[in-house]
């Protein structure tokens, strides 16, 4: 499934969709910047609620192929436009992030 096709089945909110094509497989949820450094997988959609300037840095790093913020958290428009510079694919919803889990089940 793409990042465009899973904002669409899942009801999330495009922030910044550079790479709306790129494929998605599996997903890692955490908000430790170095954790998820370390744990999340290549093309994985990542569910945090951090919206700092270093989850890009971590999502480009860790090549995940979205970030999804959960529970209504969104990117200033400064890092939106790092987001789009760097080829970072931004989601978001107004799901806790437990539910926003849950709404990946079955489609990653």
């Amino acid at each position: 499934m793409t990042v465009n096709e899973l904002m669409t089945a899942c009801n999330f909110e495009a922030v910044c969709l550079p790479e709306a094509d790129r494929e998605v497989s599996g997903a890692y949820i955490g908000d430790l910047l170095s954790w998820v450094m370390g744990r999340a997988q290549e093309d994985n959609a990542w569910v945090t609620i951090m919206s700092n300037v270093n989850v890009i840095a971590v999502a480009s790093l860790s090549d995940v192929a979205c970030v999804i913020l959960a529970e209504g958290v969104n990117l200033d428009d400064e890092l939106k436009a790092t987001a789009e510079q760097k080829g970072i694919n931004v989601l978001k919803t107004d799901l806790p992030a437990f539910e926003t889990a849950q709404a990946l089940i079955g489609k990653v």
